[in-house]
């Protein structure tokens, strides 16, 4: 039941391994999220077979290096030894064994980063920001989990979500490298005679809140404030997929400073550093968010929240000028294909193709669309996308949830330009 998809290059100096697990946090119960981050972290602390140095032992001479996190496994190695890797994955897939000492001791190391976390205004405004937009769904939880969460997370609570959910029915193999696809198929039927299945995922839970102006402030005395704006996204087989790249490119993700808003808002009006917005880059299974980020002085919120719903109104109520547009394309078209040449973005995207889906040729199809793109086509995407009057915004930084919400309040009346 488990898939695979290999991509073969010829004299490739690495290559790299993604074990991708459906289902995610998804299936952390709602008191101790954080279960399946774990669960995949954890995998490589030691198996029946070999503990966690002997492991390391085994991939560094290789170059070799192996990581888990809430969905499965990824691993990089020298071409020439991805038996090795694949021999490593295989194991710490079909049988990690979870030892008390090392599960405990990291464990113990998440609670402390989470404490750490928790004085952090851009981290904590980011999850105040996701709950906003998705309630008490899952897709509002962290993560990585609660200090509250992984205090209560034990060996058997990991032990039992392997057992239940690590199986082949959820399961997609991507291999990038040197490497002869029938050779990785035997391999790997080899490898996993013995894999039981496990029951397959059921319906997505899509019990999110309806769009709406929603505030919410994460107080901390800092010289900054971190602001989060945006609203429920797109999923990736959205049709408009790809006139939204281009669209996100124009407002708020163009290479150096030529996106409308660090035009606006850094080089005009000089209110931050760092500013950007993306509604394509989340778009998944479930839909995404729009999401627009400052960081800026507390004086200067109420005009980057104006700035924000500017801009996103101008999109939807003028096409874009003939030299934005192709700025956007030709920088599309002369830099998307280019990350593809590493191996690790390839098995991600291999990934990706199998999660969604998509055609084995869809990125040649994508590029194809974004060639194809018009001025009426991001007008008419923002359009049906920007929800410029029903956005959430979080805060976090030296200001009241009142001032917050008078100010969004104020800008979302604004008229369009």
């Amino acid at each position: 039941g488990a898939r695979l998809v290999v991509s073969p290059r010829a004299g490739a100096p690495v290559t790299a391994v993604q074990v991708h697990v459906r289902g995610g946090h998804s299936l952390d119960p709602p008191d101790r999220a954080g279960t399946a981050y774990l669960t995949g972290a954890l995998a490589d602390q030691g198996t029946r077979r070999h503990d966690e140095q002997e492991i390391a032992a085994l991939l560094e001479p290789a170059g070799g290096q192996v990581h888990g996190d809430s969905t499965g496994l990824s691993g990089t190695i020298a071409g020439d030894d991805w038996k090795l890797l694949l021999d490593l994955m295989t194991e710490l897939l079909l049988e990690p064994s979870y030892p008390r000492a090392p599960v405990e001791r990291q464990r113990r190391r998440l609670v402390d980063r989470l404490t750490i976390d928790r004085a952090d205004p851009r981290i904590q405004t980011s999850r105040l920001f996701r709950r906003l937009v998705y309630g008490d769904h899952w897709l509002g939880r962290p993560v990585n989990g609660t200090v509250e969460s992984v205090s209560s997370i034990e060996r058997r609570h990991l032990v039992a979500h392997h057992r239940k959910h690590w199986g082949p029915a959820r399961t997609t193999f991507a291999v990038c490298g040197d490497v002869d696809p029938r050779q990785i198929e035997r391999y790997l039927d080899r490898r996993l005679a013995g894999w039981k299945r496990r029951a397959v995922l059921g319906p997505v839970d899509e019990s999110w809140p309806r769009p709406g102006l929603r505030t919410a402030v994460f107080r901390a005395e800092r010289q900054q404030v971190h602001v989060y704006l945006g609203h429920l996204g797109i999923r990736r087989r959205d049709p408009d997929f790809a006139t939204l790249i281009v669209m996100d490119h124009v407002l708020g993700t163009g290479p150096g400073l030529n996106d409308r808003l660090s035009r606006r808002l850094r080089e005009e009006l000089g209110l931050a550093y760092t500013v950007h917005a993306n509604i394509s880059a989340s778009a998944g299974v479930t839909p995404g968010v729009f999401s627009a980020y400052i960081g800026t002085s507390p004086e200067h919120v109420p005009t980057a929240i104006e700035g924000f719903l500017d801009e996103m109104r101008r999109m939807r109520d003028e096409p874009v000028p003939a030299d934005e547009l192709a700025a956007a394309k030709d920088y599309l078209l002369g830099s998307y294909a280019l990350g593809f040449q590493r191996a690790t973005r390839r098995v991600s995207y291999l990934t990706s193709l199998v999660r969604h889906g998509l055609p084995d040729d869809h990125v040649d199809h994508l590029l194809a669309e974004f060639a194809a793109v018009t001025a009426a086509d991001v007008q008419r995407a923002a359009r049906a996308h920007l929800r410029p009057d029903a956005c959430c915004v979080a805060a976090g930084g030296p200001l009241s949830a009142r001032d917050l919400e008078r100010w969004v309040r104020k800008a979302s009346r604004a008229p369009g330009r």
